[in-house]
């Protein structure tokens, strides 16, 4: 957060956020990424010491090559995962969960889950740090080595009474565990009218344009103090806003 940002807003920040509880970012999937999982707020606790695990969710800017992204499991018992990911049996242990362009995907800890090569997504996480990775499809670095899994712990972790579909989003809030979002069609004069703070990501491929002598491009994304106004011409953006 720029030095200007924390001279006038840190004392009202540090008073209500320790840390920030949201990680945003814009994940491009050239390959398959790994069948992983994030500890429950129970498993965190256990696995870590630490009192949250992490819910997060997926905007689907370009879908996946296949048409489907990995999420959830299609057995009941995490013995059952385990046996069918050791003989790469993946489409037998994880559901194929069909995704296209502007679908919102919830993403509930402890569900098995990966993006797909192709894909294009805008992610809000909650600020928890733990990545549980179950199965990697056997790739190697340069030197030949295997990325680590994280197999007892994933198998802690892991839900199986998570069923969620995507949601085609045009509009509309959509409100998680510590965040809503709201998609914005057109970014013009925009104030935040919450009590909390609203971080504004740019989702327009061609947007450019300046602001305080920053120019704005596709992927950044701004943040709004409570009652802070802002004044662009921009088009698809998405907020973000923190629930505490």
């Amino acid at each position: 957060v720029h030095e200007w940002y924390m001279e006038q807003y840190g004392a009202a920040w540090l008073a209500k956020f320790p840390y920030f509880p949201l990680v945003l970012a814009m994940v491009d999937a050239a390959d398959n990424l790994s069948i992983q999982v994030h500890p429950t707020d129970e498993a965190a606790q256990e696995l870590e010491g630490e009192p949250f695990g992490k819910n997060e969710s997926w905007y689907f800017l370009c879908p996946p090559e296949s048409g489907y992204i990995y999420h959830g499991s299609l057995v009941d018992s995490a013995e059952e995962v385990k046996r069918l990911l050791a003989v790469r049996d993946v489409d037998s242990a994880v559901r194929h969960l069909p995704v296209k362009k502007g679908d919102y995907v919830f993403v509930p800890s402890g569900t098995l889950h990966a993006m797909t090569a192709g894909s294009m997504v805008y992610e809000i996480e909650e600020n928890a740090e733990y990545t549980y990775r179950l199965y990697d499809f056997d790739r190697v670095d340069a030197d030949g080595n295997k990325r680590p899994l994280h197999t007892r712990e994933a198998l802690r972790s892991l839900q199986f009474n998570t069923n969620e579909k995507p949601k085609h989003y045009e509009g509309g809030v959509i409100r998680e565990r510590l965040y809503e979002t709201e998609l914005i069609p057109s970014l013009n004069d925009h104030e935040n009218t919450a009590d909390t703070w609203e971080c504004i990501t740019i989702l327009d491929e061609d947007a450019n344009v300046s602001l305080e002598g920053n120019n704005l491009r596709f992927g950044m994304t701004l943040l709004l103090a409570p009652q802070e106004r802002i004044s662009l011409n921009i088009g698809l953006s998405m907020s973000a806003r923190v629930i505490l």
